[in-house]
């Protein structure tokens, strides 16, 4: 778990340095150079401009509409992490039993108790880094969002709801942190991350950081934030009521 929260943190640090060593002052358009330009930042914005052009110049809408179809994308790596977690979850009894049997320090015996978790781990289709892939998948597109969103100047001067998207917003960041949060913290009920203090720290971090982070970014930044954290936690009540109905009746059936 302790490898999982490191690659994780080691991941928004990797794609913060990306971003900083990029000009967010110049302008993105057709002769911009660059793979990052050229194959994210560009088409994402002009994917933004299209959907806006479609709403009378509703920039605000088109984030809206853009954040979903990117979640939408994002949704079978989604479903695959539900799925490893609750698996993940029932192979607990298993898994202490084995952690128990090996309960040694010494080097023979930890290498004994990595073969029978992983030969466990392959016996029931669980993957322990599954968590992790939707993030890692999800860091670049934010990054992308972030760039497209300060180099498009169509952006500028548009507002959507009580705000600027081209401005920081003073309400906008705390409900981006709150549904960081409950987003989180949905994703690991009952789950065995929530019994692990990494994990439980990571439950706060994450939401602190968005906040702060959404009091000097453009609200449309933040605005992506919190559609994206709503869709998500739509989507993992969806997902999840069958899966826990599968589970009584698998349970029922024994």
């Amino acid at each position: 778990m302790r490898k999982k929260v490191f690659f994780i943190l080691t991941l928004i640090g990797l794609l913060v340095l990306l971003s900083g060593c990029m000009d967010i002052n110049e302008p993105i358009n057709s002769e911009s150079t660059g793979i990052w330009n050229e194959w994210f930042v560009y088409p994402l914005s002009q994917v933004i401009m299209y959907f806006a052009e479609l709403f009378n110049d509703d920039y605000g809408l088109s984030i809206v509409v853009v954040t979903i179809m990117a979640r939408l994308l994002l949704l079978p790596l989604n479903i695959k992490q539900l799925k490893s977690s609750k698996a993940m979850q029932d192979i607990q009894p298993e898994l202490k039993e084995i952690q128990k049997k090996y309960s040694s320090k010494d080097a023979n015996t930890q290498q004994k108790l990595q073969q029978e978790t992983m030969a466990l781990f392959q016996k029931h289709g669980v993957n322990p880094l599954a968590g992790c892939l939707p993030i890692f998948v999800q860091m670049p597109i934010l990054i992308a969002m972030y760039h497209a969103i300060m180099r498009t100047d169509e952006i500028t001067g548009h507002t959507f709801l009580w705000f600027a998207l081209d401005s920081p917003d003073y309400i906008l960041p705390v409900i981006a942190g709150a549904a960081t949060f409950f987003q989180q913290k949905l994703m690991m009920a009952g789950s065995p991350a929530a019994q692990n203090p990494q994990m439980v720290a990571m439950l706060y971090i994450m939401p602190i950081m968005i906040t702060v982070f959404a009091f000097f970014f453009p609200a449309a930044l933040a605005l992506y934030w919190v559609v994206g954290n709503i869709f998500m936690v739509g989507q993992t009540l969806l997902i999840r009521k069958p899966m826990m109905k599968d589970a009584h009746t698998g349970g029922d059936k024994k």
